[in-house]
């Protein structure tokens, strides 16, 4: 595991607001849920724990400023470091039961991502990952599949939800497409915890669209960390801009990106 100054302020700051989080987990009928959007969902829960985050870190680094889900920006006096977080990934998957979902917390500084931290409440898992210092799940370092051949790949997708119902019929031809030439799909509803799932070659490869800066930071580090490649779904590097993601070790990353540019 990576014993930085900076990756024991992340991990301290969400095993913090993983401990409420798991607590809320065991007791799901007792959540105070309201509707953000069709098949979106905000519990008091994710509101809670991003409120945790934000004073477990500013206490560590006053200035830095924030990119919230729930609460939006927040500038800070520091102008180069930026926290980017997402205090509940899967927020869907928490509310019914499903032990797949995770605080997400990454570090910008002069606008680029230097570190990520990825904690699954549930199962206890720690991902993290700092420019230049690889990438690891609790202590064991963390590499791409080395798999080549499509065919015999998993390759995981997010599914647009109801609420992303005009992004239905693009998702649909992708998937057509990638179903035609990958050995297998998966879906499981964390952004976060899939580009993990990357990065420690459970996955071979991965692709979304329409996603924010929150849902994708953090695994970014962790892929590239990992020895992966990521970009947008058109082969750039604006992923947090355009909130698409394509990721893979180098060949894989290649062939899922033609197909779902196709």
């Amino acid at each position: 595991m990576i014993t930085s100054a900076l990756m024991n302020v992340m991990v301290a700051a969400a095993l913090k607001a993983g401990r409420g989080l798991k607590r809320d987990f065991g007791e799901l009928e007792n959540l105070q849920v309201s509707l953000k959007g069709p098949g979106d969902y905000v519990s008091a829960a994710d509101q809670r724990a991003e409120n945790i985050l934000v004073d477990a870190l500013s206490r560590a680094r006053p200035g830095y400023g924030f990119v919230l889900e729930e609460s939006g920006p927040v500038s800070g006096t520091d102008k180069s470091h930026t926290w980017i977080i997402d205090p509940l990934d899967g927020t869907t998957n928490f509310l019914h039961g499903l032990p797949i979902f995770a605080i997400s917390i990454a570090l910008e500084r002069e606008n680029q991502l230097v570190a990520g931290l990825i904690h699954n409440p549930a199962t206890g898992d720690i991902y993290a990952a700092e420019k230049g210092q690889g990438a690891y799940l609790n202590n064991r370092r963390l590499r791409v599949a080395a798999r080549q051949d499509l065919s015999g790949a998993l390759i995981a997708c997010g599914i647009p939800h109801l609420g992303k119902a005009k992004h239905h019929p693009q998702f649909l031809a992708e998937l057509k497409t990638v179903m035609a030439k990958a050995g297998n799909i998966r879906r499981l509803g964390a952004v976060a915890l899939d580009l993990c799932f990357v990065a420690s070659g459970s996955y071979d490869g991965f692709w979304e669209r329409d996603l924010r800066a929150w849902d994708l930071a953090a695994g970014i580090v962790m892929v590239r960390e990992a020895g992966g490649f990521v970009t947008d779904a058109e082969g750039g590097a604006a992923m947090l801009a355009k909130g698409s993601i394509c990721a893979g070790n180098e060949a894989i990353h290649r062939g899922l990106l033609r197909l779902i540019r196709s």
